[in-house]
Formats: C-alpha cells, sequence, structure tokens
C-alpha cells in the first residue's frame, strides 16, 4: 500500500460516534495514514499496570475499514498525573534551578532512572499489543526531541550522567581542566564530582564547559531515543520506525537523532504564530526541508503540515485560498514522499484549541478541506511518480551543530547567528533556483562543484585538511569571517595567525578584526560598486590570494574584504564581513560562474524553482511554485513537458506547476 498523505488523529479528543464520520471523511478527501497517541499515556494507562488499549484498537478498526493505516506515537512527553504524584523526582530542572511542573508537555527529565523504567514497561506492553495490527504500519519515538526542554534539564540525575560523560570523553580530570582553560578565574577542578550542571552564574560561564554541555545534551537526547527505538525493533520488526523533527531547532544534533531511524520526518509551518513575520520567508522554508532531506540524504516524511491558522495563546494569519495546497507541495518539491496535516480537526480543549485543522471545531469539511481535497486528487500519479527520488544538487553548505552552538555561547556582535548566515548565503543560491544540500561535514565533497562553509568558527586538523585536499582537487570553496578560531575544545588558536589551519588554502591572513555594533560598513569593488556590510569585518593581508573587493570605509579603508586564492586545481574564496543582500547577490554570481553550477531557471521574484530526479527514468521532474500574492509571468523553457500544468505564461497566485524533461 503506498502511503502519500494523511493527517494527524486524535480521536480521544471526541465522541466515539464521531470516529466513523471521520474515516469516512478522511478516504473521501484521500488520506490513508493518520498519526495517533503520542499525548495519550494517561487514555492507554489511567494507573499503574492497568493497560486500556482497546479504545485505540476501535479506532485503528474503523479507520482500517476506509483505507487509513496509523503511525502510533510513544507518548513520553506526557508522563500521567499518577506517575509525577508518585515520583515527582521526574520534574525537569530549569537554568535557574526552578522545578518545572505539571501542565503543558515534556514535564520529565530524560535521564532519570525512575522515568526510564516507567518507559520500558509501557513502551513494551504497547508494542506487544500493536506489533501484530495491521493497520499500524510504524511507530514515532516521543515528539518533537529536543524543542521541548529550552533550557534542558539540570537536576541531579542529568548531573550525574554529564559526570559520567565528561569521564568518558577526557579520562582524566587534568586533561578535562586543561581542555576547559580552567586555570581561568580559579575554576580548576579535582574530580569528575565537582562538576556541576551549568545553572545560572553570577556572573559569567565557561565556554569550554557550556559547549560541552550542549554536546552532552544532545547525545542524551540521542540516547533517550535509541533507548525507546531498541524496545520496538525486538518487538516489531516489521514496522518502521521515525521521529519528527523541527528544521534548524538546535538542542539535540539531527545527523546524530537520524542515523537509527528508518527515515525522518519533520514538521512545517510556513505560516506560524511564532514568526516574526506573518509568513516566513519562502527561502527559510525551502532551507528547513532541504536540512530534513540532507541529514540522511534520502526522502523523508512531513509529520505535521500546516492546515489552517496556528496558535496557542496567540495566533498567525489566516491562510489565503490556495497557499495550503501550494505549502504541501513545496515540501514535496524538496523531498517528502508523504504529507501528514496537522491536525484533522481543530481541538476544542486545551493548550491548542486555536491550532486549526483540516476541519474546524465544528467538524464540517469547507474551504480548507476542499482546497487540500483537489490538491491531493491532482497529486496522487505524480507521488506515484517521484516515491524515492532526491534532487541532484551541484552546491552543498555545511551545517553544523558545533558551530551553532559554540557562536551561541559566544555569538561577538549580539546580532549576529550562525544559522542567519547559514540561511543568508542559501537565499541567494535559492533565488538563482540553484539546489542545496546541506552537507555535515562528514560527507563526501568530491560531487559537489561549489562547498559553502559559512563561519567555520571550530576548526580541528581533520576539517582543515578535508577543506585542503577538495580545494586541491579542483573545488570551488567559500569561507567566511571567524574561520579557524577555536579548537575542538572551544579554546582559542594560538599557533598562527586567524584563519589558522587554512591560511595557505585560502592565501590570507588576518592579524586584526572590528566588531561593528551600531554602525555598517562599506565594500567597494574594482568597477565602483559599493555595497553594505555589517556585524564584523575581518582585516585581511593578502599572503597569495587576490582582492575582489576592498573596504571603503572605516581605519582600514582600501584593505581586502572579500578575497579570492588559487589553490592546487581549485579556488578558495574568502568573505571577511557579513554581506548585505545586494552585496550576496553580487558573491553568489561570482561562485555560480567561478564553479560552473548550473541554475534550473530564472524566474521574478516569488517564484521558486526546484526539481527531484528520478533515476529510473533518468528525468527531472520540476516543481514551479508561485508564492506571490499576485499572478506572475514565467518563462517555460522548451523541452519541459508538463506533468500537473496549465497552458500560458501567467501563473495564478500560489500556483505549483509541475514539468519533466530528461536530465
Amino acid at each position: 500500500m503506498s502511503i502519500y498523505f494523511g493527517a494527524d488523529y486524535y480521536p480521544e479528543h471526541w465522541p466515539e460516534e464521531r470516529w466513523e464520520k471521520d474515516a469516512q471523511l478522511m478516504e473521501e478527501i484521500g488520506l490513508n495514514v493518520v498519526r495517533m497517541a503520542e499525548f495519550s499515556w494517561a487514555k492507554m494507562e489511567p494507573r499503574l499496570g492497568e493497560f486500556n488499549f482497546e479504545w485505540l484498537d476501535r479506532a485503528l478498526d474503523i479507520l482500517g475499514e476506509h483505507g487509513v493505516r496509523a503511525v502510533l506515537g510513544t507518548p513520553t512527553p506526557t508522563p500521567p498525573a499518577w506517575i509525577v504524584e508518585q515520583t515527582p523526582e521526574i520534574f525537569p530542572i530549569d537554568k535557574d534551578g526552578r522545578v518545572r511542573g505539571f501542565g503543558g508537555r515534556h514535564h520529565d527529565c530524560q535521564s532519570n532512572p525512575v522515568y526510564r523504567a516507567h518507559i520500558r514497561r509501557f513502551v513494551t506492553a504497547m508494542a506487544e499489543h500493536f506489533k501484530d495490527n495491521p493497520n499500524v504500519i510504524g511507530w514515532q519515538i516521543d515528539n518533537e526531541l529536543g524543542t521541548g526542554h529550552q533550557d534542558t534539564c539540570m537536576c541531579d540525575s542529568c548531573r550525574k550522567r554529564f559526570q559520567e560523560w565528561l569521564e568518558k570523553k577526557y579520562g582524566t580530570i587534568e586533561e578535562l581542566n586543561r581542555a576547559w582553560g580552567t586555570c581561568f578565574w580559579s575554576q580548576d577542578y579535582n574530580s569528575f564530582s565537582q562538576i556541576y550542571t551549568p545553572k545560572i552564574t553570577f556572573t559569567g560561564e565557561n565556554p569550554s564547559a557550556m559547549l560541552d554541555w550542549r554536546r552532552f545534551t544532545s547525545d542524551l537526547v540521542v540516547e533517550f531515543q535509541q533507548f525507546q527505538i531498541d524496545i520496538i525493533r525486538s518487538i516489531c520488526p516489521n514496522q518502521f520506525i521515525t521521529h519528527n523533527f523541527m528544521g534548524f531547532a538546535d538542542n539535540v544534533s539531527y545527523y546524530d537523532l537520524a542515523k537509527s531511524l528508518n527515515f525522518v520526518c519533520h514538521d512545517q509551518y510556513p505560516g506560524g504564530f511564532f514568526a516574526q513575520m506573518p509568513h516566513q520567508p519562502n527561502a527559510q522554508l525551502a532551507a528547513t526541508l532541504d536540512l530534513m532531506r540532507s541529514v540522511k540524504h534520502r526522502t523523508y516524511w512531513i509529520m505535521e503540515q500546516q492546515a489552517g491558522i496556528t496558535g496557542w495563546q496567540v495566533m498567525g494569519r489566516a491562510p489565503q485560498p490556495g497557499q495550503l495546497a501550494m505549502w504541501a507541495q513545496q515540501s514535496i518539491a524538496h523531498g517528502a514522499d508523504c504529507i501528514v496535516f496537522f491536525r484533522w480537526r481543530t481541538c476544542a480543549v486545551g493548550t491548542e484549541q486555536y491550532w486549526h485543522g483540516i476541519l474546524p471545531h465544528s467538524g464540517r469539511p469547507g474551504r480548507r478541506y476542499n482546497e487540500l481535497r483537489a490538491m491531493i486528487s491532482a497529486m496522487q500519479p505524480v507521488m506515484e511518480k517521484i516515491q524515492g527520488s532526491v534532487p541532484k544538487c551541484e552546491v552543498g553548505i555545511v551545517y553544523s551543530y558545533d558551530q551553532e552552538w559554540a557562536m551561541t555561547i559566544q555569538p561577538h556582535h549580539p546580532d549576529l547567528h550562525y544559522i542567519g548566515q547559514v540561511v543568508k548565503y542559501y537565499r541567494a543560491l535559492y533565488d538563482c533556483n540553484i539546489p542545496v544540500d546541506f552537507l555535515s561535514g562528514e560527507e563526501d565533497f568530491s560531487p559537489y562543484k561549489l562547498i559553502i562553509a559559512p563561519l567555520q568558527y571550530i576548526l580541528t586538523p581533520e576539517q582543515a585538511e578535508k577543506y585542503r585536499a577538495y580545494v586541491k582537487n579542483g573545488g570551488h570553496l567559500v569561507m567566511t569571517m571567524r574561520t579557524g578560531v577555536k579548537d575542538a575544545t572551544n579554546l582559542c588558536m594560538t599557533e598562527s595567525e586567524l584563519p589558522g589551519l587554512l591560511s595557505d588554502v585560502l592565501g590570507i591572513e588576518i592579524p586584526e578584526y572590528d566588531c561593528l555594533q551600531g554602525l555598517n560598513g562599506r565594500v567597494r569593488f574594482e568597477d565602483g560598486g559599493e555595497y553594505d556590510v555589517e556585524k564584523w569585518s575581518d582585516m585581511i593581508e593578502l599572503h597569495g590570494a587576490q582582492s575582489i573587493a576592498d573596504y571603503a570605509k572605516e581605519f582600514y579603508a582600501g584593505t581586502p574584504a572579500v578575497t579570492c586564492n588559487a589553490f592546487g586545481s581549485g579556488r578558495a574564496y574568502y568573505v571577511g564581513s557579513e554581506p548585505s543582500d545586494e552585496l550576496m547577490d553580487r558573491l553568489c554570481g561570482l561562485f555560480v560562474e567561478g564553479s560552473g553550477v548550473a541554475s534550473l531557471g530564472e524566474t521574478p521574484e516569488g517564484v521558486e524553482i526546484t526539481h527531484r530526479h528520478v533515476e529510473a527514468s533518468n528525468e527531472d521532474i520540476i516543481f514551479v511554485i508561485n508564492h506571490n500574492e499576485a499572478p506572475a509571468e514565467v518563462s517555460i523553457p522548451s523541452g519541459w513537458d508538463p506533468v500537473l500544468a496549465e497552458e500560458g505564461s501567467i501563473m495564478k497566485p500560489f500556483e505549483v506547476r509541475i514539468y519533466s524533461r530528461k536530465a
């Protein structure tokens, strides 16, 4: 059975006599999968050892009669009140030492052995009960791991686990003292037992200790997931296991979290109430989707795709006619093999009363239902054709959790953000309709004509050698300000001027730099073109490289700001400041032309082109997406055969056209 479209369904929120009607409407709209039960522990075990799975059996039977299968979530983000009453020590402790209590979700310490024992008992019982149910096709572990604990838990259990993690990593306390630079401010430790979780200090924090804490908490989340995977996989070997990620959320390394999963899922909310603007920029949406594809370099599911207004205490904008369908098709265009809409019906109770679903509170089908039904009907044959296919990308952007964590600890400029830098470079390529893979840094670079590695703040000898070999063998590499500053333990390099280990590859040295607080810088090209830069300026000395653009302001005016160095058979570029969007576009054109990277075509602003490459037929399935509220004129190249496309060059607002061409 092919699974293409579904919804997140909570039958426990509605009278049982309604379930049949829901299943009928799901069948009519074209859904054939639901996710269920990820928050239903109290319903399934109202008291210790008293399991009640029968209601879920009945719901699964009704759905199955209408061709709808289920992914079951382990309900470990919501331990019931009877557990926390008996064992309040499982409550998490925040950075300020406060106990986070009952009444929300993720009110648990993931390292606590008592809570782990409850999980083992319950998840084992749940897996045993549903292992042979033909309507259950897979499992989701917990929900959005890493996003529920914004501070991460800092209780005594986590302190003990942190100490054990550090002892395993460093071996001796003397080595930890060296790696953390504890000679500063009399922070030396005599034993691992003296180390605390990093609760709020009177002033300042040790950046090396903070980076190891971020690494530890990421590893703890990965281990927490693996704990449940091992239980389910031993009992349910024929059902897949997945988890729903959250784009650029950074409390856990998604590269690590993805390794043991059959495939990853993602939650996509383009019109989230949490966005600073009514709708997130299109490039940011595309970037999150490409990151999800890249963590395993394969297709993924959307486990929560926006289906209406988002909202908890406050609400986002109402999606305009056509937007919900367009957003779902954008997810498919970037590699989603299945779209599960959140949620089926808008809930009448609890925190998410205003997180709107396909159906409104009344349960009556309306505009959203009809829009998605039309889209699902049209996309079914396309989904069948493209299953398992991914883009062929000539550009890779290095995205590193270590860099994100280290730059968050010490951002230098209050508005300098690692993820913002990554997306800035991505946006310039996106606007040129150039497909991109994200890379952890461990992958093979050789398939890519162009590698962009923003803010390589932490640089190890092994990483430097990989970049060196890539350029030497003909690759084109772009590096940026704050490259090569720190070693793996977050201590400053002292052996040479920046960029340290890569000075020869880049052909430069940086003896000084300037933090641009309260002002913008300016750079000038030989042709007289001038552009703003912001946040930072590296003062660059040429040692073999050539200057592409010089600073035009401040006491270092006339010195290089952007450089290019021939090294081996390739080229290495260095951008010494944060470019304005206009400068970023010019530099992107330079990098793309120099490396021979191909675009999928030119489009007006707000119109995106991306593709998925089908190996079996050696063809590209091309998606042209108009994100604009107004019509847009798009020139369709000859040789693009319509798969799902109207005639003419004028695209309606939020229209998506699909074409094929031989690769």
